[in-house]
């Protein structure tokens, strides 16, 4: 008799042993858990951060919120050491992806010989390098404040513009700095949005958003026009000092009794 072979039968996708690791969830499940990206801050918004959903806060709480900001802290100044609107600019564009006290400890010895334009491009991109080889992203930043140097110059009679748009076409320059600028600088109204004040918008209710412009102009909507002076250096101070990423500490939070997270402590 001949020999009876019999063919194996599939393997369905059920009985297939999945390989070691962890599966990647899709796009969709990882938007549900509440995580969904957000390349220009840096940061993603916090699993359970108050969102959209969450009740909004009133005016009143807006204004009690900002009244305790301003009793506590009624002159909150800026980290970022300059001598001027130049200074303050060339700051703010090394603070990109590095902190306050270290591009502090860089520029004091780099502002004091180069406080222009005209002499930070006499100094040269070498030196500048030089100046601030400890922070991140060092030999680009250096190659920005040559380059907005120039454009300062040719462009702009060697003084920072005052317009948020022309800010933006400087090298190195966006949206953020414009707004530092404008606000520190020259008294705009302005809100810049940094990874502290999209976490604060973010957890606490205050002004929900996926990005740093959706967190801006949620703010700008609820602030009263009395605070947005300090407005964004109050709440930068609050995510940076109490509203912390890992640990809040919200037992100290000026503001806990109106926060809407889910998880504050007290």
């Amino acid at each position: 008799m001949a020999k009876i072979t019999r063919k194996p039968l599939p393997k369905s996708k059920a009985t297939v042993p999945q390989r070691a690791g962890k599966a990647k969830a899709p796009a969709a499940a990882k938007a549900k858990r509440g995580r969904p990206a957000n390349k220009a801050a840096g940061r993603s918004v916090p699993a359970r951060a108050a969102t959209k959903k969450t009740k909004p806060w009133t005016p009143a709480e807006v204004y009690e919120a900002f009244s305790r900001f301003r009793k506590a802290n009624p002159e909150p100044k800026g980290e970022l050491e300059h001598l001027n609107p130049f200074t303050l600019l060339v700051a703010v564009v090394l603070s990109a992806q590095a902190t306050d006290a270290g591009v502090n400890k860089a520029t004091r010895a780099l502002f004091a010989v180069a406080d222009t334009p005209q002499k930070m491009l006499a100094l040269g991109e070498e030196n500048v390098r030089d100046y601030i080889k400890t922070i991140g992203l060092f030999r680009n930043k250096a190659k920005n404040v040559i380059a907005l140097s120039e454009k300062l110059i040719a462009e702009f009679g060697g003084e920072v513009p005052r317009s948020r748009a022309e800010i933006e076409s400087l090298p190195g320059a966006g949206r953020k700095t414009a707004n530092v600028v404008l606000n520190m600088a020259f008294g705009e109204h302005t809100m810049a949005v940094d990874t502290h004040v999209f976490r604060v918008g973010n957890r606490t209710g205050l002004a929900p958003g996926n990005t740093p412009l959706d967190v801006e102009l949620g703010l700008e909507r609820v602030i009263p026009p009395e605070f947005m002076l300090h407005a964004h250096h109050w709440l930068i101070l609050h995510g940076r000092y109490t509203c912390l990423a890992r640990k809040p500490r919200c037992e100290v939070c000026l503001i806990n009794d109106l926060c809407r997270w889910p998880e504050k402590t007290v």
